[in-house]
């Protein structure tokens, strides 16, 4: 009983083998390609292992192939994916089969019978003369592949040139709301109104764009009545077209630097808008990627700085962003540096910065400066950055500084800020630049500080700056006064290295009186004398007339 158990556990166990490999049998196949060869009396644990491989190879062919059926999106398995997986599997490809060398020709099988009844199936190929396959004449040479060059743009402008879209095209095939159309404004004398036709009707005329477009209607963008010249916004294309993505930054960008915190804020919400500005200064000046959006940043910066000019803090963040930006490896900033030289020198010499002054006590009066006097120093270490980056860029670019300075130093109808902020752009120039101001500094200082009655012993004996009935207050002289003398400091550098730069207590005495005269008639009495009243005085009388 034992015996008859186990021997039909064996054969359950076989034919659970033999069911579990295909639907075909793999062990009589074998048997019989065996048997072809000549070879007869295998066992059936070889024919079984062999099935096993063949059916193992057949299945990775398959999935090669699939994978072909899957990338050349077909949803039917053909000869063709068959012979490129044989040909990935290092197989040899088997013959007369559809390689995809005839795709256009219909393969038909033809069959023959050989010796011993088996069929042996063949293509029917079309049959071709040697004589005439050899007298025609070759077939062109295909050209090689071939790779030109064009610029999409260059410093924003798309060339007009075949390789790039026509802009009459886009205009016509695309909506002015989906190409990213901007407004400006046009004369109404330009467009052509319809009372023209109807001279006798009163009613509101109608301006619509060139070719009927209006942001995808017909209607009107805005009413004229007739003889009035009144501005007309219309639609007109822009030369780029920004993602939604980049428009959403450029919003959340603004409007973390442009917000304004009141005094009704909490803390926690002032240290949100900080740590918000903070974060949009810093992607600003390390993020790439942001060269698109450079225009419009540079057009919101003139925007603020001409209409918020009494907020001190929103300029103090306009000046940080032009920082930023000018700081930012990725961003390429010399086709836009002129348009930033406006914005920087307009903080820098504007009449009036932060408003109006609403107390007269001395504490809230030497604030006021004090903060004024930081957002010009600010705005003249901007114009410094600018003149020594982009020197090689643009040569002309520090000329016309030196003109705009030049020309505002010589104006003595300015008031306070203006001149410091020019003193303060002339400090950041070089020496040479530097003494050719300063040879206008006795005329100016006359005019300016009042000095017709002033003495130098006078001005020496006084503590503090003495104010002749000038239009500055005597904390605004001591400004003009400082920042003049800081400029004079740089000349010091173009002292030789040999020069004793340690003074002592007698250095100041060292000086006779015909220098002292000399000074006054270089520098004015008021500027002399403060001159005189530092340590380094020898050395900046050194640095006067050095060369002379």
């Amino acid at each position: 009983m034992p015996n008859q158990q186990s021997q039909a556990q064996q054969q359950q166990q076989q034919q659970q083998q033999h069911q579990s490999y295909t639907i075909w049998s793999p062990q009589d196949t074998v048997k019989d390609v065996a048997e072809s060869l000549g070879l007869d009396g295998i066992s059936d644990d070889v024919l079984k292992a062999l099935a096993m491989d063949v059916e193992y190879r057949i299945l990775e062919i398959i999935e090669q192939a699939v994978k072909f059926k899957r990338h050349s999106k077909t949803e039917v398995l053909s000869t063709e994916d068959i012979t490129k997986a044989l040909n990935v599997l290092n197989v040899e490809p088997l013959y007369g089969y559809h390689d995809g060398s005839a795709r256009d020709k219909d393969v038909s099988f033809k069959k023959v019978t050989v010796t011993g009844g088996q069929p042996v199936y063949y293509i029917d190929e079309e049959e071709v003369d040697l004589d005439k396959l050899i007298n025609e004449p070759l077939p062109q040479v295909p050209r090689l592949p071939t790779f030109t060059t064009h610029w999409l743009a260059v410093e924003g402008v798309q060339p007009a040139i075949a390789q790039n879209p026509n802009i009459n095209e886009i205009r016509t095939m695309i909506a002015p709301t989906t190409r990213g159309a901007i407004v400006s404004t046009l004369n109404a004398n330009s467009l052509q109104s319809s009372s023209s036709a109807t001279n006798n009707n009163n009613n509101t005329n109608a301006a619509l764009m060139p070719n009927g477009e209006n942001g995808g209607s017909n209607q009107p963008v805005t009413a004229v009545k007739p003889g009035q010249n009144t501005n007309v916004e219309v639609k007109p294309l822009v030369k780029h077209v920004l993602s939604k993505e980049l428009q959403i930054y450029f919003n959340k960008v603004i409007s973390a630097l442009s917000a304004k915190e009141s005094t009704s804020d909490t803390s926690e919400h002032t240290d949100q808008q900080q740590r918000l500005r903070q974060a949009a200064l810093t992607s600003l000046k390390t993020d790439s990627g942001l060269h698109q959006l450079v225009p419009y940043f540079i057009q919101f910066i003139a925007e603020q700085i001409t209409h918020n000019l009494s907020d001190l803090q929103l300029l103090t963040t306009i000046l940080e962003m032009i920082y930023s930006l000018l700081n930012n490896p990725s961003i390429f900033l010399e086709p836009y540096i002129h348009s930033l030289m406006p914005s920087i020198l307009t903080l820098l010499l504007a009449k009036k910065l932060g408003g109006t002054l609403t107390s007269d006590s001395i504490e809230a009066t030497t604030d006021f400066l004090e903060k004024t006097n930081a957002l010009r120093d600010f705005a003249a270490s901007l114009l410094d950055y600018v003149l020594k980056k982009f020197p090689e860029v643009y040569k002309s670019l520090k000329p016309r500084v030196t003109r705009t300075l030049l020309k505002t130093f010589l104006d003595t109808n300015r008031v306070f800020g203006t001149y410091y902020g020019c003193l303060k752009g002339i400090t950041v120039l070089e020496s040479e630049s530097i003494r050719f101001f300063f040879g206008n500094l006795h005329n100016w200082a006359r005019l300016v500080f009042n000095e017709q009655n002033l003495t130098l012993e006078h001005c020496m004996e006084s503590e503090t700056i003495i104010n002749n009935k000038t239009k500055f207050t005597e904390k605004e002289l001591f400004y003009l006064v400082e920042v003049v003398i800081n400029a004079i400091c740089v000349l010091k550098d173009d002292l030789p290295e040999i020069y004793d730069e340690t003074s002592n207590d007698n250095e100041v005495k060292e000086i006779d009186d015909e220098t002292k005269q000399k000074l006054v008639s270089r520098t004015g009495v008021v500027v002399a004398s403060q001159i005189l009243k530092r340590d380094d005085a020898r050395q900046l009388v050194d640095a006067i007339f050095f060369g002379e």
